[in-house]
């Protein structure tokens, strides 16, 4: 009844839409897993070598922020089911994070069949210790400032990161 009247709809309307709020709570988080296609935006297609590699990172890291940052309040559910065991929940925070975590292995992979990335490296392993760090670092991004750390200060250092992760090499500027 208080999600319906603060929706500025009836109850029987919710009803008529969803079985419970934890419906309603699902179709935006599926709602929201469809925009997460533009974080594999950001990594297919684009060069990891050089001053365009230091930049792809760092519009990498700036996507991945500002997706977090914009779904903060539907992300906190969808781990919190996730961690739960929710199966529904856990696929749902899986669509995010696979697709993302898929783009930045096949980047790694071309790389190596380059020869610029060491071939004892696993892709999959190096994009999800990424994903997962990027992730983690997403949901606690208010959690920097009391440890001293701004945001301009944060995007740099994560970028760094997920560039040397990638390349194995440091950022050329």
């Amino acid at each position: 009844i208080d999600v319906a009247r603060r929706a500025g709809t009836s109850p029987a309307t919710f009803y008529q839409y969803f079985p419970d709020v934890e419906g309603a709570v699902l179709e935006i988080a599926e709602q929201m897993a469809a925009e997460s296609t533009a974080l594999t935006e950001l990594v297919e297609g684009r060069s990891w070598v050089g001053k365009a590699g230091w930049q792809t990172a760092q519009e990498f890291v700036d996507g991945f922020l500002d997706f977090w940052r914009k779904h903060d309040a539907i992300l906190r559910v969808v781990d919190l089911g996730a961690a739960e065991g929710d199966k529904r929940f856990n696929k749902i925070r899986m669509k995010i994070l696979n697709s993302v975590n898929t783009s930045l292995a096949g980047s790694v992979a071309e790389l190596q069949s380059k020869g610029r990335v060491d071939k004892d490296v696993n892709p999959a392993a190096i994009s999800g210790s990424l994903v997962t760090m990027l992730s983690a670092v997403a949901s606690h991004q208010k959690a920097f400032s009391s440890w001293g750390v701004k945001q301009t200060e944060l995007k740099p250092n994560l970028a760094l990161l997920v560039y040397l992760g990638i390349t194995g090499r440091k950022p050329t500027r």
